[in-house]
């Protein structure tokens, strides 16, 4: 990819506020995007809101990613597309705790769409990096995934999981000058969490996708969002157990 051309973007989970929120960035800057969820009409919505804004075009793509061979889809999409250059992983289930507790469908289900499908979309699309030798993969995790917590540990289990998956591959790939990045956001003001009361800590998608677009290019493998959540997790990692147990997060 020479400086003049547009970057090729595919972003997985295309729907999610955030991920909205990234496509636009990459829209103003004119790159070419493929969007990939399950709703084909919203996606449609999206796609002509982003040729609009500046996008050098915009293919959609309609598919449940949690179910999908990520092996056969990635290469299509990059086919589709004309390349990839920087692949965004967006998607994610907050799932019900209490509920995935008694219910072991609804433990799986968590486990699956945030744990196992996400992994086979890394490892498909890592493979494409690779012989490429450049381009970024950047994967939103969660704070969660830190440290298991009786509310969300499930989830949290997930995210932890892709987010060590993740750190992997930015090792594995650092050889050839691909960039692979985990992003750790803390609580985020989106339709998902609309029930969730507000406070000073919660994010706008806005915020977080603009973090998400720079860790494309630069930064470490392991993104707090925003930054302030690094310091916060280390100080709940390092809680004694003893001390943690007594609390009701």
């Amino acid at each position: 990819m020479t400086s003049n051309q547009p970057k090729k973007v595919i972003i997985l989970g295309a729907l999610s506020a955030v991920a909205e929120q990234v496509a636009r960035i990459y829209a103003e800057e004119g790159a070419a995007l493929l969007l990939a969820a399950r709703k084909g009409e919203h996606l449609e919505g999206v796609a002509s809101d982003l040729r609009a804004r500046g996008a050098a075009q915009v293919k959609t793509a309609t598919l449940d990613l949690a179910s999908a061979d990520a092996a056969l889809e990635a290469p299509k999409m990059i086919e589709a597309l004309g390349g990839g250059d920087h692949i965004v992983l967006a998607y994610g289930v907050l799932g019900d705790q209490e509920r995935g507790e008694a219910d072991q469908a609804e433990a799986t289900r968590i486990l699956q769409v945030d744990f196992m499908s996400a992994a086979q979309w890394c490892m498909a699309f890592a493979r494409h990096l690779e012989t490429q030798r450049s381009g970024s993969l950047v994967v939103i995790g969660s704070v969660a995934g830190d440290r298991g917590r009786a509310s969300n540990y499930l989830y949290g289990a997930a995210k932890g999981g892709l987010a060590i998956l993740v750190q992997g591959l930015a090792h594995r790939l650092s050889r050839v000058g691909v960039r692979a990045v985990i992003i750790k956001p803390g609580f985020i003001d989106t339709p998902m969490t609309a029930s969730f009361k507000k406070g000073p800590l919660w994010a706008k998608p806005s915020a977080i996708a603009a973090i998400v677009r720079r860790a494309a290019e630069r930064g470490g493998p392991i993104q707090y969002a925003p930054g302030f959540w690094r310091l916060i997790m280390l100080i709940i990692r390092t809680v004694p157990a003893f001390v943690f147990h007594r609390t009701k997060l």
